[in-house]
């Protein structure tokens, strides 16, 4: 059977200042034409609050016990989950992460998302001296990545370099020692993180969801993915 992805919807506001729930076609599509089912996680809160780097010890007084619940049911719908890009963290995203972390959920984490993950075990992230280079929206191939053998992710791109795209102003600043550093970019910076006691649970700084299409290693890493969230 196709296993059910559940796509955590993100907070964007419109220009009436209306509040939306944003799940991106590109990340939808990937799931699909990787032989997945796409649904959306949303959270039940009404009052959106959004998180730097903050110890997961502050986040109960915003997530009620009903708001827990209403989103383990949905989580539990779920074969593995995704945390999307965006502009704002938000707190649930990252209850969410650690969520999954903790029961060993398959979970994809892309730029935002990475940081979501970061944060849900503790983990910090910081601004980078240089955005113009790394926040670069419409370029396909921005910089190079440098792929550690003997990694998950080494083992999905079968590479030790490779292009990627750069849409952020921020990067993981301590991983803590849950996550190992699985790529690094020409700067230095943490592109790549997984964690090696799950059985998928890995986080990346760019956008595969906008080159699958066109390179077969970012297309791989929704592959093993979805595989990852097959149940046997």
């Amino acid at each position: 059977m196709k296993p059910i992805i559940g796509i955590v919807a993100k907070y964007v506001e419109d220009t009436n200042d209306r509040q939306e729930a944003l799940i991106r076609d590109e990340v939808k599509n990937a799931i699909i034409d990787n032989g997945g089912i796409a649904i959306g996680i949303l959270p039940s809160e009404t009052e959106v609050k959004f998180t730097q780097n903050a110890s997961p010890d502050s986040w109960p007084e915003y997530l009620s016990q009903k708001q827990k619940h209403d989103l383990i049911r949905q989580i539990c719908l779920c074969d593995g989950i995704i945390l999307q890009g965006g502009k704002d963290a938000l707190k649930y995203e990252s209850w969410i992460a650690k969520y999954t972390f903790d029961n060993d959920i398959p979970t994809l984490g892309i730029c935002a998302g990475q940081n979501a993950m970061i944060r849900a075990v503790g983990g910090t992230t910081k601004k980078i001296p240089n955005p113009e280079k790394h926040s670069q929206k419409w370029v396909d191939e921005v910089h190079d990545i440098f792929v550690k053998k003997g990694t998950k992710f080494y083992d999905i791109v079968k590479c030790e370099k490779m292009k990627v795209n750069s849409r952020h102003k921020k990067v993981i600043d301590n991983p803590t020692n849950n996550y190992i550093v699985s790529a690094v970019c020409e700067d230095g910076y943490f592109d790549v993180v997984e964690a090696p006691n799950k059985k998928f649970n890995l986080a990346v700084r760019f956008h595969p969801e906008s080159l699958y299409k066109k390179y077969d290693k970012h297309n791989a890493i929704f592959k093993a993915f979805i595989k990852a969230c097959i149940k046997e």
